[in-house]
């Protein structure tokens, strides 16, 4: 076995912020992560996660105490660490908790995106219920990265609408203040009191000027996500597609950690080349290389291409499945066009190409369903399953992996099925070569080969990422694998890398 591409060090890193100890805090949604990063040593050193109840952070701030807090977009919790490390609960709000900042005099505030739409002042102490200041600032998203004003008003950019505002945050009365954004992300403040917009439809970091004129001050790739000024207005920005974070300085862009594959999950081999959806991004590399032919990122919930947890071959072109976006679509991965799209799905896990039509294994009723080209469906194939994940063509039958009861089954056409393989841990990404069998655990990280001699490990690599609710599928970002020219290629999420494994 070998490392055949890495990738970021963070899986899609998202709100960051300078902490008291000179640190950038860095949250990762779906690594369900907040690591703490030496911006001059360029690197990570250490970090947050689940073990010490951190489950989906999607932004943090700090307020005067040292005391930092973040948002669980997945959860809808509001949680923080006190500076004597307490762990705190400060709010329920329910899924969309996006951003968070605080007033000069420690008010916390927080608004929901891309679930729902409300703007909220939240006791830090969890003591009083969470006071709704706006509820109406959608369509689609109240405010994403949110600043405090020098005029003590509270800033935040309106997502879908192109557009900065500012908010009286007694009142709710709101007034534009910057427009004309192809996607605005978040907004911060220098330290001489200028508004610095970050578009992530553009790439661009805007700075407005006193007289109102806006300058670009650097453009970096589509997908950014947040940035954060330290105490000397050096300004850093994150990236949720690729997972970098880098430096702004006045000769251009620095590496602070790198990008790359932030968030593999199923793979498939594609002309040559191993294609993933890796969530925010579907990325094809040279099979024989490893060299990056080409990427097509997502903005989310803004582009035409949506997120992608799962893919597979559509002839020419590529099938892309979304649970995020409960939403299998085909992609033409020459013109990067969204040729077909079958939307409002039950929490789609994995999708292929069956005869005339398109077998989802659904988490939202745990079936396995078959689609029209118009999105209308035909029929369940099955319904008996604990959590359908994976599925497959092998010739004229289905082959299905089902995560809770530890089984591999085939379905064929007419709804028949049967369990070919049981025992199993937690299997997600299956493969078949000839009549062996290939199944990935998620929950153990080991790869397993099956033929008529029997089952043995061939490899072990990491354990995938948990399911931050019963909401999301259990597989989460479900670890892929695919056969191609001898060799297996395996995806390991967790270290956001491929391996290929002879053989």
């Amino acid at each position: 076995m070998t490392l055949f591409k890495s990738g970021a060090e963070i899986s899609g890193v998202n709100g960051i912020h300078f902490g008291p100890d000179g640190m950038l805090y860095a949250t990762s949604v779906i690594g369900s992560t907040i690591s703490v990063v030496d911006t001059q040593a360029k690197k990570i050193v250490s970090e947050y996660g689940p073990d010490q109840g951190v489950f989906g952070p999607d932004d943090v701030a700090f307020n005067s105490r040292g005391d930092f807090f973040w948002t669980s977009i997945l959860t809808g919790q509001v949680a923080g660490f006190l500076n004597d490390g307490t762990l705190v609960t400060a709010a329920q709000l329910g899924p969309g908790v996006n951003p968070i900042t605080f007033s000069d005099d420690d008010r916390l505030f927080v608004s929901q995106c891309f679930f729902d739409t409300g703007l909220f002042e939240v006791d830090p102490t969890g003591a009083t219920p969470a006071r709704s200041i706006r509820d109406d600032l959608g369509p689609g998203c109240g405010l994403n990265g949110m600043d405090w004003g020098p005029d003590g008003r509270l800033y935040g950019p309106r997502w879908f609408n192109g557009e900065v505002i500012s908010v009286d945050v007694e009142t709710g009365e709101s007034r534009t203040e910057a427009s004309g954004f192809n996607v605005p992300a978040a907004v911060k403040f220098d330290s001489m009191g200028r508004l610095h917009i970050l578009d992530t439809g553009s790439g661009d970091v805007i700075r407005r000027e006193g007289d109102g004129k806006q300058t670009v001050i650097a453009t970096l790739s589509t997908g950014l996500d947040n940035f954060a000024f330290d105490d000397a207005d050096n300004l850093f920005v994150s990236s949720y597609a690729d997972g970098f974070i880098s430096k702004v300085t006045s000769s251009g862009v620095e590496e602070i950690l790198p990008g790359g594959i932030s968030h593999p999950g199923a793979l498939v081999i594609h002309n040559d080349t191993v294609v993933i959806a890796d969530i925010q991004s579907v990325r094809a590399i040279d099979a024989a290389t490893g060299e990056d032919i080409w990427t097509l990122r997502n903005i989310f919930q803004f582009a035409p291409i949506g997120t992608a947890t799962a893919v597979s071959n559509h002839g020419p072109d590529l099938l892309l499945t979304s649970w995020l976006d409960n939403s299998v679509k085909v992609l033409n991965p020459t013109s990067g066009e969204i040729t077909l799209s079958l939307t409002g799905l039950n929490i789609p896990v994995s999708a292929v190409k069956f005869g005339d039509q398109y077998a989802v294994t659904l988490h939202g009723d745990n079936t396995l369903s078959l689609f029209n080209d118009d999105g209308s469906l035909v029929s369940v194939l099955s319904d008996d399953f604990g959590a359908p994940t994976h599925v497959i063509t092998d010739d004229d039958r289905l082959l299905v992996s089902d995560r809770v009861r530890g089984e591999i089954v085939s379905i064929d056409e007419a709804g028949k099925k049967t369990v070919l393989l049981d025992g199993l841990d937690s299997p997600e990404g299956i493969a078949v070569s000839g009549s062996t069998l290939y199944i990935y655990e998620g929950d153990t990280g080991e790869i397993k080969r099956h033929d008529a001699s029997g089952t043995e490990v061939i490899a072990t690599l990491n354990s995938g990422s948990p399911a931050a609710t019963p909401v999301q599928p259990p597989s989460m970002v479900f670890n892929g694998l695919t056969v191609y020219e001898g060799a297996l290629f395996a995806t390991d999420e967790r270290e956001r890398a491929i391996y290929r494994i002879p053989l």
